[in-house]
């Protein structure tokens, strides 16, 4: 039974092909197969066959334009959460918060900019 999964796995592998004229979404079906194949040699197959779905999906249905414009939109909403984050924080101090809320709310935020940071890289690539 592994094995017939395993060969429905390869299967979609052409179609990766097919992706090269998109380099974005080439990247996105690498990561994805790593993934399944990882998820395989854990013995995980329910995992490995959900994600050999998304993959597919995928495969039909991705372009570059739309991945970058995906991409734009969490970046642009990582940059509203880091401006939130910095209003929260900036209010905290202002109304004299103790060190305890004040660290909570810093932590926040830069949880926040290190979301906005990996949003950016997304884009980037």
């Amino acid at each position: 039974m592994k094995v017939l999964y395993f060969c429905a796995v390869l299967a979609l592998f052409p179609n990766v092909v097919l992706a090269a004229d998109n380099p974005r979404c080439a990247q996105k079906s690498a990561s994805l197969q790593h993934e399944i194949e990882a998820a395989r040699a854990a013995g995980h197959d329910r995992k490995a066959e959900g994600m050999a779905t998304a993959l597919a999906k995928l495969q039909a249905n991705c372009t570059d334009e739309k991945l970058v414009r995906e991409r734009r939109q969490a970046v642009a909403e990582a940059q509203a959460k880091v401006s939130e984050r910095s209003a929260e924080l900036e209010a905290e101090k202002a109304e004299g918060g103790g060190g305890e809320k004040i660290a909570k709310r810093q932590a926040k935020l830069e949880e926040a900019q290190a979301e906005l940071r990996a949003a950016e890289a997304a884009l980037a690539h």
